[in-house]
């Protein structure tokens, strides 16, 4: 059985349009107010520069705080650096760029402004010196779902999987045919604790039987994702006709066997005058009869085809076979005769 399964991605419709407005007007917006923006995704390194030097001296007499809102993320004082609890082991400051930090294996929790605040000690006191924000976007995109096939519940049933992961927000997943939906089975939504991203995957029967065009459409928040597979059944190939062989086998024979008696029959009447002598000499008796006979004949057809020079002794063999015949055969001919011409002979022979 030969079936034909393919799956593409159909071309989007501006699946993007929306977030690039957003992300132009974002932009825009914080290079106004003199906020940087960094966009990265998830998983990805971030740098968030705090833009200002200090010399390694420098750092003993100073305080450095990095902080996402009202929650500190990272803070330096008296040269000792202390990370918050919820970007422990993935955040450190790096005093060499900058006073920058930097965030790694990013989260969707990432998302924010930071603000990096640099006190220093003025008449016993601290005063903020340097203060600047970033502004961090993290984003995380589904990429283009799978789809797997999961083999035959049933004769005639087939069953698919389709999956994706690594996204943000809360998917929907639905299969669609002719711009319908379909009764999906299955279907599973899971989130990463540590890094929030969801996985997706749901299932669908179908009988083979038909040809399908599905699609597999995964919605997230204003953005979509999908996936097709195609279905062709199997052409199922004619049985012989049993009962038309036979008929051609019997035809053949038929024709075969009436070749064979056609020329079995023609050959018989060419010859209808010797055929009676053998029959003739045949019931005469004579054990030598049907051998004369068919000597005969050779030397009848030796005599009409070779020339008269190279058959002088075939020819008085001949005239005494002839003379013989013509006596068994009751036509009157006697020695006395004379012979007849060769072409009289020769038409003789195939002659009734």
């Amino acid at each position: 059985m030969d079936n034909t399964a393919k799956w593409r991605t159909p071309p989007l419709k501006h699946p993007y349009l929306k977030v690039s407005q957003l992300l132009v007007l974002a932009s825009l917006f914080y290079f106004c107010s003199g906020i940087i923006q960094v966009n990265k995704t998830v998983k990805e390194v971030a740098v968030l520069s705090c833009d200002y030097n200090i010399s390694t001296a420098e750092l003993m007499k100073v305080r450095i705080y990095w902080q996402k809102d009202d929650e500190v993320v990272l803070a330096v004082t008296s040269g000792q650096t202390k990370v918050w609890s919820k970007y422990e082991n993935r955040t450190f400051a790096d005093f060499t760029n900058n006073l920058s930090i930097v965030i790694m294996a990013l989260r969707l929790s990432d998302n924010g402004k930071y603000t990096c605040i640099v006190q220093k000690t003025e008449k016993r006191s601290y005063k903020v010196k340097h203060m600047t924000s970033v502004m961090l976007l993290v984003r995380a995109d589904f990429p283009v779902p799978s789809i797997t096939d999961l083999g035959n519940p049933s004769h005639d049933i087939k069953r698919i999987m389709c999956s994706t992961s690594g996204g943000f927000p809360k998917p929907h997943l639905s299969w669609w045919e002719n711009e319908e939906e379909l009764n999906a089975a299955n279907t599973t939504v899971s989130q990463d604790p540590d890094t929030e991203l969801y996985t997706i995957s749901s299932e669908l029967d179908f009988n083979v039987t038909n040809n399908h065009s599905f699609v597999c459409l995964v919605k997230y928040g204003d953005l979509t994702v999908s996936q097709i597979f195609n279905w062709q059944k199997s052409v199922e190939p004619h049985p012989p006709n049993n009962q038309q062989q036979l008929w051609v086998i019997l035809i053949l024979v038929v024709s075969g066997v009436i070749a064979v008696i056609t020329a079995i029959t023609g050959g018989c009447l060419a010859h209808s005058k010797y055929y009676r002598a053998i029959i003739l000499t045949s019931i005469s008796g004579s054990p030598n009869s049907i051998g004369m006979c068919q000597h005969f004949s050779e030397v009848l057809v030796s005599f009409l085809l070779v020339s008269p020079s190279s058959t002088h002794s075939l020819d008085r063999h001949f005239k005494d076979t002839y003379y013989m015949s013509n006596s068994l055969l009751g036509t009157g001919v006697t020695n006395n005769d004379s012979m007849p011409p060769r072409h009289i002979l020769l038409e003789s022979i195939f002659s009734p």
